[in-house]
């Protein structure tokens, strides 16, 4: 049995949080929520995205099974429904995750 990381949370070790926190605080991304943190929502997409993940049915499903591993993968929150994962997607603001990935392209550029 493996006693070690899962690689998504593994591959999530490198983001590097402090320009992911300035950035949720600069669009106050964070106000307001109890549960399913910016952060949160960053990992759910990233996890569809890695997993080829077509729909929010999908996403759903597949974290559900993963339920009993969802802090292991690095979600701080129980379960993620369908629906709040939507309304995350049409209430946040998207230029939190636009400011990131703009900060991430600078910092490799100066590797």
């Amino acid at each position: 049995m493996n006693q070690g990381k899962l690689v998504f949370s593994q591959i999530m070790d490198h983001v590097p949080m402090t320009t992911f926190r300035r950035c949720v605080a600069k669009h106050r991304g964070d106000h307001k929520i109890k549960d399913f943190s910016c952060f949160d929502q960053f990992l759910a997409m990233s996890f569809a995205q890695l997993t080829c993940r077509e729909s929010l049915r999908d996403i759903e499903v597949d974290l559900r099974i993963k339920a009993k591993r969802l802090y292991h993968l690095g979600f701080r929150c129980q379960t993620i429904s369908r629906n709040t994962l939507s309304n995350a997607n049409a209430i946040r603001s998207w230029q939190i995750y636009a400011d990131f990935e703009q900060n991430l392209i600078g910092i490799a550029r100066h590797l």
